[in-house]
């Protein structure tokens, strides 16, 4: 079966664009300085030290992934890299802010750790743009990335390696250190998908039977013996809410495995009976397992004084909340919340920290980006004229849509709250690195889609000559 598409839907420019993108960087740079030197002014009412020595550091590590792309992919798309260091960005501003309230020492709040994170990102961004010229070949490891996803999943299970906080396994521990290791587990997930799905895209388009309701065909129901992908993913979405107790990942898996699902084979049907059967499954494990039905009688229940009070109750979410609505339509100004009072402001609320200190009108900001970030995503897979390399694309822009909604939704009680980080923003090494591999596959498959035919390139170069 050809994985060939017979031509690309969108053609994109073959232009390099690196001299915009080199702009945007500056700017994702100033503002990242700038935030820094306004939550300074709004602590103590001075420019702090770290607006130079962080906002530098990070501006050379930006500069210095920007110059690897003018030489390692010079075609990759000129908006990418922006979108990331912005929100990295701004990140290690707020991260710095709510550092300095809570520590009450300007000069030495530290985010060293941060940058040191971010730093590891950008190098493995760079390494798969440099080692990675063919993203296809991903197509091979079908099965070992299945095998790959199961193994990252599973690694918190293990007595000794695994650490239980918060009421969920997500983490291993060694050497000092901690790894989420269902960060990496989600992109190896999607490299599954995408290959699978491809060659057996068509046997999965096949339908046994129509729904109708008189005339009218409302659902068409695919074979019985096709039901094993959805088999297979709703039992590692649902093992994993069960046995790790970790309702963030096993939803945003599983979301992005019914999109990729729809991509595929265009089949609406797979989409409804997913939902219905993870909704079924969430409303059994309701009753069966106490940390679920505690998550979600928070969800319903946080304004309860019996709730809130209770240990580990909704205290943090209703924090959130009212700090979300005294940040208004414009914010308190950056350093001028008390977000900093609320437990993992820095990590798993940090968007409520911004919508304090920035507003809806700030926060919307970070949302644009986000979803340009998406969108550029989504454009590079409609480009590709490879149909893997279409699903991988589509399916990494999935993941950073699913995961930011996933985190807001939970804190604006639009379905429980589940401990998920927000894509580039929040404190953490495991899902900044996981964040800038997805970016650099974002970087390569964007780069091969746009880079004109070597024929071009020829004649390109002829005419530069002949000018001369």
């Amino acid at each position: 079966m050809s994985t060939t598409a017979p031509e690309a839907p969108t053609a994109l420019p073959p232009v390099k664009r690196r001299n915009a993108e080199l702009v945007l960087v500056g700017l994702t740079i100033l503002i990242t300085m700038g935030a820094i030197a306004i939550a300074g002014l709004n602590l103590n009412n001075q420019i702090p030290g770290a607006m130079w020595g962080y906002g530098l550091i990070f501006g050379a590590l930006a500069l210095a992934t920007h110059v690897a792309l003018r030489f390692i992919a010079p075609y990759a798309d000129p908006l990418i890299l922006p979108c990331a260091l912005f929100l990295n960005g701004v990140g290690v501003a707020m991260i710095w802010r709510l550092d300095a309230a809570e520590s009450g020492e300007i000069e030495h709040a530290g985010i060293g750790m941060q940058l040191v994170w971010s730093a590891v990102g950008m190098i493995l961004c760079i390494a798969l743009l440099f080692f990675l010229k063919e993203p296809r070949v991903l197509q091979r490891y079908t099965y070992i990335s299945a095998l790959v996803a199961i193994v990252l999943i599973a690694l918190p299970m293990v007595p000794g390696l695994g650490i239980n906080e918060y009421g969920a396994r997500r983490w291993i521990g060694f050497g000092g250190f901690t790894v989420q290791p269902s960060e990496f587990a989600k992109i190896a997930l999607v490299i599954f998908l995408s290959s699978y799905l491809v060659t057996k895209r068509q046997v999965l388009s096949l339908a046994a039977k129509s729904i109708k309701v008189g005339r009218f065909k409302i659902l068409d129901l695919p074979r019985a013996r096709d039901f094993m992908p959805m088999v297979v993913g709703w039992v590692i979405a649902i093992g994993l809410l069960v046995i790790t107790k970790d309702l963030g990942t096993s939803l945003l898996l599983f979301g992005t495995f019914l999109a990729m699902l729809y991509v595929a084979t265009q089949r609406s049907s797979w989409v409804i009976i997913g939902l219905t059967v993870f909704i079924g499954a969430a409303a059994l494990a309701m009753q069966i397992f106490w940390h679920f039905r505690q998550r979600v009688d928070i969800w319903f229940n946080a304004f309860d004084p019996e709730v809130y009070d209770r240990l580990g109750g909704s205290a943090q979410l209703v924090q959130g909340l009212i700090g979300m609505a005294y940040g208004g339509l414009f914010g308190t100004g950056f350093g001028g919340g008390q977000a900093h009072h609320i437990f993992a402001a820095d990590s798993d609320f940090i968007f409520a920290s911004f919508a304090e200190d920035l507003g809806l009108t700030g926060v919307m900001v970070i949302l644009i980006v986000v979803f340009l970030l998406v969108q550029r995503g989504m454009r590079v897979a409609l480009a590709s004229r490879e149909l893997f390399i279409k699903m991988l694309a589509s399916g990494i822009a999935f993941v950073m849509c699913f995961q930011v909604f996933v985190v807001l939704g939970g804190l604006t009680r639009i379905i429980p709250l589940t401990g998920m980080t927000t894509p580039f923003l929040a404190a953490g090494g495991s899902a900044l690195m996981a964040s800038w591999l997805m970016i650099g596959l974002l970087l390569r498959m964007s780069d091969n889609a746009r880079r004109p035919a070597p024929q071009a390139i020829q004649d390109e170069g002829a005419t530069q000559v002949i000018r001369r």
